[in-house]
């Protein structure tokens, strides 16, 4: 195995629960659009774009939108999730994973970010770690939406390493497939049942060094 250089982070699950303000905020838009909307469906689109995700709503209700409607739509979801995220701060953070990144710096390991979401600079500000970052790739940068693997095989060049250098963490399935589609050394963040095709699964951050990480590889 290559020497790991870079780790890569998705944001939501991995770094901060803001599934909780999605889920909220996706919900609310499909039941104004007479379209019921679960907890498993919020689950479906973990690592989703926007557009992805309204697209399985519409799909779901069997609804057939314009192009303006649907802009219209996701504009007013955004809003309703910003005004819940806004409220964001760095004791939202989810246990353990500050201590990695600032032990990462340390070490000299490059940290990235490699997510879906659009609002990504703004939730690093509120969690004050924006500055910790040496690239960050997000949904305002990429075309294709996970299981794809561009917005790792972007983050990775940004860098200037191979994708073996560069370890993927991610809570998704989507980013678990995208990670190993772009030849990235992959851990899961959830539990174990939930997730297939990474090198570990582990349930967070907490109390874990980076050596106890490496020691799962």
């Amino acid at each position: 195995m290559a020497e790991i250089r870079a780790c890569i982070f998705d944001l939501d699950g991995v770094i901060v629960d803001t599934a909780s303000h999605h889920f909220v905020a996706w919900q609310n838009l499909a039941e104004e659009l007479g379209v019921p909307f679960s907890a498993e469906d919020n689950e479906s689109l973990k690592g989703v774009s926007r557009v992805d995700s309204l697209e399985y709503i519409l799909k779901k209700g069997g609804l057939v939108l314009d192009p303006a409607t649907k802009v219209q739509l996701m504009d007013r979801k955004n809003a309703h999730y910003l005004e819940l995220a806004g409220k964001t701060s760095p004791s939202d953070a989810l246990p353990g994973v500050v201590a990695l990144i600032h032990e990462l710096k340390a070490l000299g390991i490059k940290v990235a970010l490699g997510s879906s979401s659009k609002n990504a600079e703004m939730i690093l500000t509120r969690l004050a770690l924006l500055d910790a970052f040496d690239t960050l790739v997000d949904g305002n940068h990429i075309t294709l939406s996970k299981p794809d693997p561009e917005v790792f095989l972007m983050g990775a060049k940004a860098l200037g390493l191979d994708p073996a250098e560069c370890l993927v963490f991610e809570d998704a399935q989507s980013g678990i497939d995208a990670a190993n589609a772009g030849g990235f050394p992959v851990i899961g963040i959830g539990q174990l049942k939930a997730l297939t095709g990474a090198a570990a699964v582990i349930d967070g951050f907490s109390s874990k060094t980076w050596n106890d990480i490496l020691g799962l590889l």
